[in-house]
């Protein structure tokens, strides 16, 4: 029998019992739905998560915190032949460092002040990295400096109170500095302790640069660049590094530690592409370097969920194995009901093998089909689930979730994985049953019995 026939006699055969073959359908087909949404719960999550960490990070940033050197406690700072070594490393776009002003920051022009950080930055590897400006240009004398794109929204009144701030913590626009910020001169107070009184000098500068907005609505860029001769002014008036101050009311105020004129504070690798930072990062740590980068957080973030789309695709499987006992019993029925056309199989010269295919081909018949059914309810499912639950979300708790989440996703492979469980479930309930087949006696098979 050619397998175009033996597919009709099996198609044949299933409209006989349209009713019992039709609820072991729907039998295989809750269960591949069952397995298929709950597993896009870990799915959908996961995809969330994913997006929202690799949306506050910078996915080919690298962060170096340090090296491991013997006889030093903790970590030494990245100096400038680790930047050497850094920039020598194979993928790396840039290597970004900066010195940071260890003291508060109060910038003043007019009757307006705000108090952020300053920052050292080698100004050549940061528009390598990837900063821009918006207006102006780059410092070119050590007076000159480049402020971020949310400072000159944040310069608020000095005698200004907490009303002046909306729900981002920003000034409202009202109480914001009017004037053009470019080219205006501003004051930096730097403070310090000598004899026991506070003294403050101001540090004159000039705005010669406003950074470009940052590309995440989220992210607020308050800093300042100074140049490192303007650091070295600010450090000759303190007597400290970085300009710290020595507080005699601080306990441990006189022991401030000291930073090596060629350290730095914050120290990020650029990769050139988001493949390339996981050797990156494996390439510094054999060198004793302490990194951060997305990929680490990731790591252990997908870790987490494919345990969890492991064990929700096992749930789900039960439910598939529940289903494979209606397959069983449609198959055992069927076995006994064509005992008959059995017999003549066998009687006209029909091979054994022949019957138990032509049983597995329909239990596989149902199982394929079952598991295409639930597959396409499954994602309607998984649709009016996003759909529904930000609703059910906001009516019940009174807070909206975020636009972007999502609580249940099927990418293509879960299908894929659920549609191989079921057949192979659909071939071991069917085997039995097919086995069975095979052992069927001729001459009682022709009395219609078995």
């Amino acid at each position: 029998m050619k397998l175009k026939d033996q597919f009709r006699f099996v198609r044949q055969n299933m409209k006989k019992n349209r009713t019992r073959v039709f609820m072991t359908f729907l039998a295989t087909a809750m269960g591949c739905a069952f397995l298929i949404v709950l597993a896009s719960v870990a799915f959908g999550l996961q995809k969330s998560v994913v997006k929202k960490i690799t949306e506050q990070r910078v996915v080919t940033q690298i962060d170096v915190h340090g090296k491991e050197e013997k006889g030093v406690d903790g970590f030494r700072p990245i100096n400038d032949q680790d930047i050497k070594i850094f920039e020598d490393m194979q993928d790396v776009k840039a290597v970004t460092r900066r010195k940071m002003l260890q003291q508060p920051s109060t910038y003043t022009i007019g009757n307006y002040q705000e108090s952020t950080e300053s920052f050292v930055g080698n100004m050549p590897s940061e528009v390598k990295a990837g900063f821009e400006l918006s207006k102006g240009r780059l410092p070119k004398e050590k007076d000159e400096i480049v402020v971020g794109y949310d400072f000159p929204l944040n310069l608020a009144p000095k005698d200004a109170t907490s009303d002046i701030y909306d729900k981002q913590g920003q000034v409202k626009e009202e109480y914001r500095y009017k004037g053009n910020l470019l080219g205006e001169k501003i004051e930096l107070e730097v403070r310090q302790f000598k004899d026991g009184q506070e003294i403050i000098k101001p540090f004159t500068f000039t705005v010669v640069g406003i950074a470009k907005k940052p590309t995440k609505e989220w992210l607020r860029d308050n800093s300042v660049f100074i140049s490192d001769q303007a650091l070295k002014d600010i450090e000759d008036f303190t007597g400290t590094s970085r300009g710290m101050i020595n507080d005699p009311n601080r306990r441990g105020a006189n022991s401030a530690g000291e930073f090596a004129q060629d350290s730095y504070d914050q120290v990020k690798i650029y990769a050139n592409s988001v493949e390339a930072v996981k050797t990156i990062s494996d390439g510094l740590k054999e060198k004793k370097y302490a990194t951060y980068s997305i990929v680490n957080e990731l790591k252990e973030v997908n870790l987490v969920f494919t345990i969890a789309k492991a064990g929700l695709i096992f749930i789900g499987t039960i439910a598939i194995l529940i289903a494979s006992i209606g397959i069983y019993n449609t198959m055992t029925m069927a076995v006994t009901e064509r005992a008959p056309d059995i017999g003549i199989m066998k009687a006209i010269g029909a091979n054994p093998k022949t019957i138990k295919r032509i049983f597995l081909l329909e239990s596989s018949y149902i199982g394929l089909i079952g598991a295409f059914i639930g597959t396409v309810v499954s994602y309607g499912i998984s649709y009016a689930v996003n759909f529904a639950i930000p609703l059910i979300l906001k009516q019940a708790f009174g807070e909206k979730p975020p636009s972007d989440l999502s609580f249940s996703d099927i990418p293509i492979s879960l299908p894929i994985i659920c549609i191989v469980i079921c057949y192979g479930v659909t071939i071991i309930s069917g085997l039995r049953p097919a086995q069975r087949a095979t052992r069927v006696d001729v001459l009682k098979a022709m009395r219609r019995e078995v």
